[in-house]
């Protein structure tokens, strides 16, 4: 399914592919709406993740880019899905405004979905790939119910 792919050339991490610097107004209500948690900040990701373990729910974590095509088709998607299974905590990443941060998960593509489970990878999926993203969803789901 689609993806944008990052170019390595960054002595410290990856360098993430602006194809419209003019595109990031729409960002926070494109990508950020429903149950989803637009992070802004180091900080504000520990918070979410700390909240997430305490309160027993998965982190599903996206690292997008507002440039990216697929992307966007996958957003409202993902809104869809942060309204429709509130047990889970939705998080997006901007891979440009957190590119340090993108770049310490090693995000090769966007999107990239993160499945966390007290802070640690549980699974993970590439692209915009909406019947695999509802798959791992329900996998996810499924291994909660006692």
């Amino acid at each position: 399914m689609g993806q944008c792919f990052v170019k390595r050339d960054w002595p410290m991490g990856y360098r993430f592919k602006h194809h419209n610097d003019d595109d990031d107004s729409d960002h926070n209500a494109a990508f950020a709406s429903g149950n989803v948690h637009l992070i802004t900040t180091k900080e504000h990701w520990e918070e979410k993740l700390a909240e997430a373990s305490k309160d027993g729910k998965i982190v599903i974590a996206n690292f997008s880019a507002t440039w990216c095509g697929p992307c966007k088709m996958i957003a409202p998607y993902y809104c869809e899905l942060s309204e429709a299974h509130p047990s889970l905590m939705f998080l997006t990443v901007d891979v440009d405004e957190l590119s340090e941060f993108s770049s310490s998960w090693d995000i090769k593509a966007t999107p990239t979905f993160f499945f966390l489970r007290d802070g640690q990878q549980v699974d993970k999926l590439v692209g915009a790939n909406k019947p695999e993203l509802q798959k791992k969803i329900t996998a996810i789901l499924d291994s909660m119910t006692p």
